[in-house]
């Protein structure tokens, strides 16, 4: 697994995959967030939290965790190392996880240079350090997990096809239904009183839950159970790779 970790940072850091990876989380985020005039701009907003950084956050990383992880297998796959690496005294399990691991490493890298808001907010506050530090540690908690399961979901749809953009529009798709696509389906009041169970398969309802500052285990079993299911069907689908 520790020599799969290692080749993957390495084959994201020396091509320009993790430093645009990085960047354009970072840079989105600053504009909406700092820049642009609206309802995101937390200088305007007259409230010295983050509620606008954990609202975008989910929605760029179900575009940029799928970039990050079409390639890790759809790759191999296509170039035919995949077959190279089952013949190596590692199992498929380190395989994934050692993919799995790496991208996931990526993702926090992003993340990590965002805390600089928190203590941005801290001091913007009135007075200051007017800050719920409670729900604001809670939300990013909650993003990481949240992090954790879109990794997972890419790994798997990469494992789908030879093409990367198909694997990309794959594990798109997926994480949006996943996320929001549960939450949709209840607002249309459809299923009567199974619709707050339907919401709960949604993991916008346990992230937001989360970032509430209580980290209830019926979230963290959520989020563990998604991540655990979609690296068990990657393993199926290498399983079966011919």
């Amino acid at each position: 697994m520790k020599s799969i970790l290692i080749k993957e940072l390495n084959s994201f850091f020396s091509s320009p995959i993790a430093y645009l990876v990085i960047g354009v989380y970072l840079i989105i985020n600053g504009l909406f967030l700092w820049v642009f005039e609206g309802d995101f701009n937390i200088l305007h907003a007259g409230f010295a939290d983050l509620n606008s950084y954990f609202f975008l956050a989910p929605w760029i990383f179900i575009f940029l965790i799928p970039a990050i992880t079409m390639r890790s297998f759809s790759d191999e796959i296509n170039t035919g190392t995949i077959e190279i690496l089952k013949t190596k005294p590692i199992t498929n399990w380190q395989i994934i996880l050692g993919k799995y691991v790496g991208s996931l490493l990526l993702v926090l890298l992003a993340i990590l240079p965002t805390l600089i808001y928190v203590y941005s907010i801290y001091q913007l506050g009135n007075p200051v350090g007017n800050i719920e530090f409670g729900t604001t540690f809670g939300s990013f908690v909650g993003l990481l997990f949240l992090a954790s399961a879109y990794t997972a979901i890419g790994l798997f749809s990469s494992t789908i096809s030879k093409n990367q953009i198909v694997s990309f529009i794959i594990a798109v798709f997926i994480s949006f239904f996943l996320y929001y696509g549960f939450e949709a389906l209840a607002s249309y009041q459809l299923f009567g009183s199974l619709d707050f169970t339907i919401q709960n398969f949604g993991m916008s309802e346990h992230f937001n839950s989360i970032g509430k500052g209580v980290i209830d285990t019926r979230d963290l079993i959520y989020f563990f159970s998604v991540t655990f299911f979609f690296l068990v069907i990657t393993n199926f689908s290498l399983q079966n790779e011919k």
